[in-house]
């Protein structure tokens, strides 16, 4: 009997070998327990975003006979999107929105605010967090009607200098951007008095020695060892305030006219206002892609800083 007789039939190369039942069963013993999960993930997270990217493409609405009839359209919605002047101008708006409050106003004051609280007392630390986490916690309506308070025609700004300015209606634009720092910064300020806690003394104590002020003892010491933090608070307060919506709305309605309209509150009127479910969803895939941009971006640059 020959060697290849004894070893019984030969398996057919580039044939894929069958798990083993132990190893079958080590499988199901590990996806058990995550059923549920999994099961609870299909229904209410990847079946809502298969459905929109679905509706997408599509003549769908909420309304008329396209509600039950919806009929496949390819990339007209999208085609339909570039052209419309108002959905480029709130886009323009958002961008300027995110860059305004969350790049620079939300990331600048809560570095400075966790700057201004190192080596501070306990009890002083604790009223300045109490008092800028009392406006993160807020919900979204109420911080809406305290800025109207403030920046109303009424308002505690125009009687405290004595003017008379309709900041809501003069410049609305910046008076959500302002609105949505003051509410925003607690969240930066938490990451950056983390990270700021973990910069070793004694560097801080060399420069100081060697004779590096203040200033250059942020930009060349604490700066580069905080830089990933600052990177990842930079990723996450960009997603949050391109989809902020109650805020604006509640504040200023994305009035007057269009002026505060960032493309969430577009999106909306389109889709709820004007039934047209399926140009809201486009919009929705349109600002996916810019948030994974962002992302993208983000994740480059601390994958290059690691």
């Amino acid at each position: 009997m020959t060697l290849t007789a004894a070893a019984g039939p030969k398996r057919a190369s580039g044939a894929k070998a069958e798990p083993s039942p132990a190893r079958r069963g080590k499988t199901l013993r590990w996806l058990l327990p995550l059923a549920p999960t999994l099961v609870l993930l299909a229904i209410f997270l990847v079946g809502p975003v298969g459905w929109s990217v679905y509706v997408a493409f599509t003549n769908e609405t909420l309304t008329g006979s396209a509600s039950v009839n919806a009929r496949f359209i390819g990339l007209d919605n999208f085609s339909r999107l570039f052209d419309d002047e108002a959905f480029v101008s709130s886009l323009v708006r958002t961008l300027v929105f995110v860059l305004g409050s969350a790049v620079m106003g939300q990331n600048v004051l809560g570095m400075l605010i966790a700057l201004l609280q190192r080596g501070k007392s306990r009890a002083v630390r604790g009223v300045v967090n109490g008092v800028v986490i009392a406006a993160w916690v807020m919900p979204e309506v109420v911080a809406a009607a305290c800025w109207f308070s403030f920046l109303g025609d009424e308002g505690t700004v125009n009687s405290v200098f004595g003017i008379q300015q309709e900041w809501l209606v003069t410049s609305p634009l910046f008076a959500v951007i302002l609105a949505n720092v003051w509410r925003g910064t607690a969240f930066s300020m938490l990451v950056y008095s983390a990270a700021l806690s973990e910069v070793p003394r004694d560097l801080l104590e060399a420069a100081k020695v060697d004779g590096a002020s203040t200033t250059r003892t942020f930009f060349s010491v604490t700066l580069p060892l905080i830089r990933r933090s600052v990177l990842s608070n930079l990723m996450l307060t960009t997603l949050q305030t391109l989809a902020s919506f109650g805020l604006i709305y509640a504040l200023t309605g994305g009035g007057p006219g269009e002026a505060s309209q960032t493309t969430p509150l577009y999106m909306y009127e389109q889709a709820f206002r004007y039934f047209e479910i399926g140009y809201g969803s486009a919009m929705a895939l349109v600002m996916l892609v810019v948030g994974a941009l962002f992302s993208l971006v983000y994740l480059r640059l601390i994958k290059v800083e690691s």
